[in-house]
């Protein structure tokens, strides 16, 4: 089931039936996918992106892989190596991607999830059959970009904020947990939509959307 199918009609409704929502949801994953299959290639070759190295393989660019998703056709970038030994995990070559990993993605963008249940996600995710030095690399690469993501500066003025939450299934210590991520979507004055944050939250209360709004203010928006 679409993560958008849980939200409420009012809410669904500025966003065109749901697809300037779901292109939103579409683009993170693909972002967040990216990253990871930096951070395998990093494992692969034994040091990152920038670094200097002794080995005979190196980096060699990108192809391009159409992969299908719940919400809809995406194509990603994946790295490449000299020699072509490198064979993603989570999006084999001659395969589809791993089960559960756009639902786990989004996630990775709420505030609310810590590096350690990041990881330990990413460790579900690849079903323990990785090394320790992989999944810090990939954890690594991927929480780098979640943190400017989940700080970057905001406009001060929205003419209108929504919010509201939207319910994912992910596997959390091999067992299928609802996961409820609270979205905040602001109308800026040049008439463009922009999403202003995700939270992760397991009650939806007053003090929590508080404490969105304080997030919110924190980043550059006027809040009277």
């Amino acid at each position: 089931m679409d993560a958008k199918d849980f939200m409420s009609d009012e809410f669904l409704t500025q966003f065109k039936t749901g697809k300037e929502l779901n292109d939103f949801l579409k683009q993170i994953q693909k972002l967040g996918i990216e990253k990871m299959l930096e951070g395998e290639l990093d494992d692969h070759l034994g040091y990152e992106k920038n670094q200097k190295s002794e080995e005979s393989n190196f980096r060699n660019g990108y192809s391009r892989k159409k992969i299908k998703t719940s919400y809809g056709e995406s194509e990603i970038e994946v790295p490449r190596d000299r020699d072509a030994s490198f064979n993603p995990m989570i999006i084999p070559k001659r395969g589809n991607m791993v089960e559960g990993l756009e639902n786990i993605i989004v996630s990775f963008y709420a505030k609310g999830m810590s590096n350690s249940d990041i990881q330990q996600q990413i460790l579900e995710l690849y079903d323990f059959d990785i090394s320790t030095s992989a999944i810090s690399r990939i954890t690594n690469k991927i929480t780098d970009d979640i943190v400017l993501w989940q700080n970057r500066l905001l406009e001060p003025v929205y003419l209108i904020v929504w919010m509201d939450g939207m319910v994912f299934k992910v596997r959390e210590n091999s067992k299928v947990v609802n996961k409820t991520i609270y979205i905040a979507v602001g109308l800026r004055r040049d008439g463009k939509k922009e999403v202003l944050g995700l939270w992760l939250g397991k009650n939806e209360s007053s003090s929590y959307w508080m404490s969105v709004l304080t997030d919110m203010k924190a980043r550059g928006v006027r809040i009277s």
